[in-house]
């Protein structure tokens, strides 16, 4: 039987890419702080899906991850899609800090913890919803885009400590751009704004490809193309911003 864990599935990217992995016969382990939602995914299919009330910040998240892991008989696709980020003009330090808890530490003690299991237990695949933001730094929100960097470093660092270790562990970085997901829901102020239904399928689609990195959608890898080439002294320059909405 096919397994897969998805970490952050309570809404948006991951609540979707969980229903269609459902549909294709996967068991699946689905966890977030909202129990609720996760509750309306079981729904769908009470026999083929464990829910697991998760907060990624907790010192005792990796604990219960390796609980529904062992509560599964064990895992062959872990799906990382939790996150939050928040622009942030006025540099609040709060904003900045809760960003990096959640994307940074948060992020680095579940990802460890499954590459540790899976390291130990024949292998698997590692996919990571990270963001076009970390391509470049965006002064409109500096710790996000940092943070998202951070992860595809770490993503890459895996992959190739994998390979020094040959170890069976291959990663995926998937990398969108906005998505309307319900914190960007209903807002004209983002550009190129995609479904996030059509995203999901995209990213089950690059991730049973095993596709190292993928761009979501071609709009976007042309956007991220072009503005690499953009040399740092006119980056630095340029004014790059939306209303203040919050996106993950």
């Amino acid at each position: 039987m096919k397994r897969a864990i998805i970490i952050g599935a309570s809404s948006g990217i991951g609540r979707e890419v969980s229903k269609l992995l459902l549909a294709q016969g996967w068991f699946i382990g689905i966890a977030a702080r909202r129990e609720d939602k996760l509750l309306e995914v079981k729904n769908i299919n009470p026999d083929m899906v464990k829910v697991l009330p998760l907060d990624i910040t907790a010192d005792d998240a990796p604990e219960h991850l390796l609980y529904l892991v062992k509560s599964m008989g064990g895992v062959n696709l872990f799906v990382y899609s939790a996150g939050w980020g928040k622009q942030n003009m006025q540099l609040d330090l709060k904003v900045e800090m809760d960003t990096v808890d959640v994307n940074v530490l948060g992020f680095t003690a579940i990802i460890g913890t499954m590459f540790n299991f899976m390291a130990e237990n024949l292998g698997g695949d590692i996919v990571v919803i990270s963001s076009i933001a970390g391509t470049k730094g965006l002064g409109a929100a500096p710790s996000y885009s940092a943070v998202k960097a951070y992860q595809t470093k770490y993503v890459q660092a895996l992959e190739q400590l994998s390979n020094m270790r040959r170890l069976h562990i291959r990663f995926t970085d998937i990398r969108p751009g906005f998505v309307d997901t319900a914190l960007l829901s209903g807002s004209e102020c983002y550009p190129m704004l995609m479904n996030v239904e059509t995203v999901a399928r995209k990213i089950v689609k690059a991730l049973m490809a095993h596709r190292h990195v993928e761009v979501i959608d071609w709009r976007y890898r042309i956007l991220v193309f072009f503005w690499q080439m953009i040399p740092n002294c006119l980056w630095r320059k340029l004014n790059i911003k939306t209303k203040n909405k919050q996106g993950q």
